[in-house]
């Protein structure tokens, strides 16, 4: 063979193996068929509604079926355990929230590393706000935390041990020396009926949960515990406008997918659940409820987590929280 041939045909061939491994890495076109989104919560609450926004609207983009399955248990670990162990194919993902980031931090095991899961787009977030009984003699977030040093200390409900309602109460007794005694009920409704019944003095709930109570009178906001008010309430000044700015918490909602989905995969599902997070009928629709349509890009939700991670990482050192 003349040497120039032989030349020649090894380079068709390293470009051949070179093509082939290419498109092995490459996903297919996607989606070619239904796709899962595991929520780790019931049905009905802000993760769940802001899930099925999520899937309604990204579905459109992505031309098959968003189909919103429900694996509460564990305090998010079901379903991300489910999630974890799922093919990285880019038909199952997890709408994660705050425990997804948290729960390593503070239950004794994990049954997944918080390495198996990747950060895929942010969908929204429904603010966290701090509630009192109606006829409370305290109207602003310094009054409340002024009049629980003047006395042996407010009862503040939480739905449980790494709670969002718990994170609140940890910020405001580390960094605000807020003096609070933490009552754990099951849920977060429980709380609510709690502080209805004057059993605890206050506690913090989703955005979308607590406007009813408010607009009807039967509790009232002290802040809105994130960077910005409320669009459905904007009349509630934040933490952050009464001069509290640690005190950043939210229930959130987002997508994380198992780890080693393709890159592709993830950049398409990420833009599909911004497009959907910036139509007027579902942001519109988000909004009216107290929840805050977020969307944005792959790099963004990752930073977000990472932030998220860290700040709730602080609570945990400082508070000593632990799930027994």
């Amino acid at each position: 063979m003349h040497p120039l041939f032989r030349r020649s045909l090894a380079a068709a061939l390293t470009t051949a193996l070179a093509c082939t491994a290419a498109l092995a890495q490459a996903p297919a076109a996607w989606p070619t068929k239904p796709i899962r989104l595991v929520v780790p919560f019931s049905a009905g609450g802000a993760n769940d509604l802001m899930a099925r926004a999520a899937a309604e609207g990204a579905s459109k983009t992505l031309g098959q079926p968003i189909i919103v399955e429900n694996k509460p248990g564990g305090g998010t670990t079901l379903g991300a355990d489910l999630v974890s162990k799922a093919a990285p194919d880019g038909y199952t993902f997890l709408v994660s929230a705050a425990g997804v980031i948290s729960n390593s931090m503070i239950k004794k095991s994990m049954p997944y590393k918080d390495a198996d899961l990747t950060p895929v787009a942010m969908i929204g977030l429904a603010p966290s706000v701090i509630l009192v009984p109606a006829d409370a003699p305290y109207n602003t977030l310094k009054e409340f935390i002024a009049a629980s040093r003047k006395s042996d200390g407010f009862h503040w409900a939480t739905a449980g041990t790494g709670s969002t309602p718990h994170f609140v109460a940890g910020v405001l007794q580390t960094k605000y020396e807020t003096k609070l005694d933490i009552v754990p009920y099951k849920s977060g409704s429980e709380s609510i009926t709690a502080v209805l019944g004057k059993q605890v003095e206050a506690t913090s709930e989703a955005s979308i949960v607590a406007i009813p109570y408010l607009r009807s009178g039967k509790l009232k906001a002290l802040a809105d515990t994130w960077t910005a008010r409320i669009s459905a309430y904007p009349d509630l000044a934040t933490a952050t406008e009464q001069g509290y700015g640690d005190l950043r918490i939210a229930h959130w909602a987002g997508v994380h997918a198992p780890r080693n989905t393709p890159p592709a995969i993830l950049d398409k599902m990420a833009a599909a659940i911004d497009a959907a997070m910036k139509t007027p009928e579902i942001a519109s629709r988000l909004k009216g409820m107290g929840i805050e349509p977020i969307g944005g890009t792959r790099a963004a939700f990752v930073q977000f987590v990472d932030e998220e991670r860290a700040r709730l990482g602080a609570v945990v050192k400082a508070t000593g929280m632990k799930d027994e």
